[in-house]
């Protein structure tokens, strides 16, 4: 499912217009992502968990020359799915 399908069935499941929905769904992706971008952790009871993530520097290799690669620390997305999102799929 891509996210102009998800807008058909938000907006079918809401009465609202396609239109609104695709806006309403752009919404909440950029307040997750300003949120989370902040340090911030965004929680959806039920659903799961959105954080920002600190990853150590470490020494990859380059599969092709093998070469050693220093890698920089950074920082990435989590997510971490929440109890009733876990049990769905599991069925």
């Amino acid at each position: 499912m891509n996210k102009h399908q998800l807008a058909e069935q938000l907006a079918s499941q809401t009465d609202s217009s396609q239109a609104a929905a695709l806006r309403s769904i752009d919404a909440m992706i950029d307040i997750i992502t300003n949120t989370v971008a902040k340090g911030e952790e965004v929680t959806l009871i039920g659903f799961g968990s959105f954080k920002a993530k600190a990853r150590a520097a470490r020494v990859g290799m380059n599969p092709k020359t093998k070469q050693r690669i220093d890698i920089a620390a950074t920082t990435i997305p989590q997510f971490s799915a929440g109890k009733s999102f876990k049990e769905a799929v599991a069925k």
